[in-house]
């Protein structure tokens, strides 16, 4: 019985060190895999969601390599990232009911288009229709000093309701402001 407890109690041990272990490299980010995230932010009396899965740049070629010039991307990987929001919205003059869309873009070399889908639960852009679309926008994307190495969604809150949503991946980002109603 003795051996018993002694064996049950190294099991226990080692099975702890274990799990702290797997959850150190789990926070390290070496993972190859794209990293489910989300971002929250209130403006206003609005409760502002992104959820999107980031994949990693890992030495490869992302802008007309990995992500195609030229083709709608899911901007995430996996499923299509989704923005939600609990009030209406303006952007570039356009008012968007509150709800939950699909983001998806068309990355060019000087000039991208960011879109607002309706149809929000897609997998890739396997199922985009263009039919859908709620909102189109052209953009110019910035050049980054440094890489950023894994893709990074960010809303930064201004002043009067105004707001900024940011995509940010190796060495580009593309911004979006809008105005909660």
């Amino acid at each position: 019985m003795k051996n018993l407890f002694i064996s049950l109690a190294a099991f226990i041990f080692v099975s702890a060190q274990a799990q702290h272990d797997h959850q150190k490299a789990a926070t390290a980010d070496s993972t190859k895999k794209s990293i489910p995230k989300e971002v929250h932010t209130e403006i206003g009396d609005a409760h502002i969601m992104i959820f999107y899965s980031a994949p990693a740049v890992r030495g490869r070629v992302i802008w007309g390599g990995l992500v195609p010039y030229g083709e709608v991307w899911v901007t995430g990987a996996h499923k299509a990232t989704t923005w939600e929001f609990t009030n209406n919205m303006e952007i570039n003059k356009t008012v968007i009911p509150a709800g939950k869309y699909a983001v998806f873009t068309i990355p060019g070399k000087k000039k991208w288009t960011f879109i607002l889908n309706k149809k929000w639960d897609q997998h890739l852009a396997d199922e985009y229709d263009a039919k859908n679309d709620i909102l189109r926008l052209d953009v110019t994307p910035e050049f980054l000093k440094d890489t950023q190495e894994r893709l990074l969604y960010s809303l930064v809150e201004g002043e009067n309701n105004q707001g900024v949503l940011t995509i940010r991946w190796e060495k580009l980002k593309i911004s979006i402001p809008f105005l909660v109603r």
